[in-house]
């Protein structure tokens, strides 16, 4: 009996071990991985999560359309296939996928003069733009662009999110005010407003200020309570009761149902592609660094793992989701990602929840869409435009940054005055060449000891020796061809220049992480040109890696005795030859 109860313990626990390894690997499969592990007392809360966040998005999805410029059940699609399709694919247990403001203006721009606005053959072409967003996300993946995140700067970003925000919102006061509007740009619209003041339209107004107070009000006193949600049915309820069609401009007959999946009917050729390319790239990397923005903070909140990588196709795939499905790009949403954190929601799971509400309403409850006044949605997105402007980090910037500052907020006249995508490209360039300009002009030093052996950075003004005869140079930057000309310089200006004359001259660089050709041929020169000047040239701190880069044979010319691991190193050998005579 104690034998076969022993065999049957041993069964068990293997059975168990089983058990676990089989499900440690479907968590590392690319399926899943925001779901799993589900926690048994979590589901009643993400379900609660999901009802918040369809209650709030679905709304706001609805106003986004506004911006795209595609019908309005386009907005309830983003939130059906996309969403789920992420929520099963990605790796973020808390990025939210869906329509976005600052895409969804990126695509409408990108679009103007294509194809008239709302028109099948615009829809269309939002589809093929959604493949295209989707085809380079899968690209980056596939060959590791996922680093492109990392040159849209926060600082960029405000910029640009605030750009987008103005141009959002002054665009919705025509709406508001019941005006046909009209014009490109955010200059004609705003002109075209003023010349037809005197034709406001005083229920899209009444109905646009109601709207306004209950979605403020709400905000002011609980963020969780869905005051979008309740100032589109109320409007609802008014406009049926009242029959308000009369007076003003409502949406009309919505679709119901499922939306038609296949590929975008357009005529496809090089020279579509061609003009849809700068469109599609910018939409790619707004949705490349904002959805690796908020995964990496929720991510780090909650001390958790999450994959670039896997989310890239994540992403991918959610976009090709939206073009098969008639509906136009998504993006990692930090506000719907904040929504469903505040809610509660800890997975993905809270997005399958929101999907299937979505599908619900999608087959029972499209009909009461067509009484709401399209004044509400105006608000809504007006709204949206007012949350996405941050004046408060402009201003942070601006008094902890003053450069980065000014990418900012040309960034932001960039997209407001110019174009979003326009923008965005222009945005990644400027943060590129304020970095290279750090990069091209650093902050070297000379580096002296004190009494108790600290050393401390004097300005190269100074030309302070650490001893009589030895002067310690301390680049503070990778070493390549911009920056070369300026290394040569002060080097070249500290050994003509000091007093007592030199007879060591080291080149603190444990902040230098590359050696490129051209700076291994300026150490190559300012070797030769120093030693005819009795000056010898070493080295402290270097990282073994650029050392030991073969290709610039700086140890055979150089020679392994030039080289010093520490600065202390480096004040021995030179006492060692003062003492000896050796200099």
């Amino acid at each position: 009996m104690a034998k076969q109860k022993e065999q049957n313990d041993l069964k068990t626990n293997s059975q168990a071990r089983a058990a676990r390894e089989k499900k440690s690997t479907l968590y590392r499969l690319p399926v899943l991985q925001g779901v799993l592990p589900i926690k048994g007392d979590q589901i009643s809360a993400e379900i609660i999560a999901g009802l918040t966040l369809a209650a709030i998005a679905i709304p706001e999805v609805m106003g986004y359309t506004k911006i795209s410029g595609t019908p309005v059940i386009t907005g309830l699609y983003t939130i059906l296939i996309p969403m789920a399709i992420f929520a099963l694919f990605g790796s973020s247990r808390h990025l939210v996928v869906g329509a976005d403001s600052a895409t969804a203006a990126i695509l409408a721009a990108g679009l103007v003069g294509l194809a008239a606005t709302g028109s099948n053959e615009y829809l269309a072409l939002a589809g093929v733009l959604a493949f295209m967003a989707a085809g380079f996300l899968i690209l980056a993946r596939i060959i590791g662009l996922g680093f492109m995140a990392d040159f849209l700067s926060r600082t960029v970003l405000v910029g640009f999110l605030t750009g987008v925000g103005i141009q959002v919102a002054l665009g919705q006061i025509a709406g508001m005010l019941g005006l046909k509007g009209g014009g490109h740009g955010t200059l004609q619209k705003i002109w075209n407003d003023i010349l037809q003041l005197e034709q406001v339209n005083f229920y899209a107004l009444v109905i646009a200020s109601c709207v306004l107070v209950v979605m403020v009000g709400s905000k002011m006193i609980s963020k969780k309570i869905p005051g979008a949600l309740i100032a589109v049915i109320g409007a609802i309820v008014a406009s049926w009761a009242l029959d308000l069609k009369t007076h003003v401009h409502v949406l009309g007959s919505v679709p119901s149902g499922l939306p038609h999946l296949g590929l975008p009917e357009v005529k496809w050729s090089w020279d579509l592609i061609q003009r849809l390319l700068p469109t599609a790239f910018a939409m790619f990397v707004v949705i490349l660094a904002q959805s690796a923005a908020t995964s990496r903070a929720y991510a780090a909140r909650y001390n958790e793992d999450f994959s670039e990588n896997t989310d890239l196709i994540g992403l991918g795939l959610a976009n090709i989701g939206a073009g098969l499905s008639g509906t136009f790009v998504v993006n990692g949403s930090p506000t719907k990602t904040q929504m469903i954190d505040s809610a509660g929601g800890r997975s993905q799971l809270s997005l399958l929840v929101t999907s299937v509400i979505v599908l619900l309403v999608l087959l029972f409850l499209t009909a009461p869409l067509a009484f709401m006044p399209e004044a509400v949605l105006s608000v809504v997105v007006f709204l949206i435009g007012i949350d996405l402007i941050d004046f408060k980090g402009m201003r942070k910037i601006f008094f902890q940054r003053r450069s980065e500052f000014w990418v900012a907020l040309f960034t932001t006249l960039l997209v407001v005055f110019v174009g979003v995508e326009q923008g965005i490209i222009i945005a990644i360039l400027l943060s590129l060449i304020d970095h290279t300009r750090r990069g091209y002009r650093p902050k070297n030093v000379v580096l002296v000891p004190a009494e108790s052996g600290v050393w401390h950075p004097k300005p190269l003004g100074t030309k302070a020796q650490a001893l009589p005869g030895l002067l310690i140079y301390r680049f503070n930057h990778s070493m390549y061809y911009a920056n070369t000309q300026l290394l040569s310089e002060q080097i070249t200006d500290l050994a003509n220049n000091v007093d007592p004359k030199l007879d060591w001259l080291c080149i603190e660089a444990s902040a230098v992480d590359d050696v490129d050709y051209s700076a291994a041929e300026t150490l190559r020169s300012l070797y030769g040109t120093l030693k005819a000047k009795g000056i010898r040239l070493v080295f402290a701190g270097i990282l073994h890696d650029v050392k030991a880069e073969s290709r610039y044979e700086l140890l055979r010319q150089f020679g392994e005795e030039s080289f010093y691991d520490t600065l202390e190193d480096v004040l021995k050998g030179y006492q060692q030859q003062t003492n000896t005579g050796k200099r």
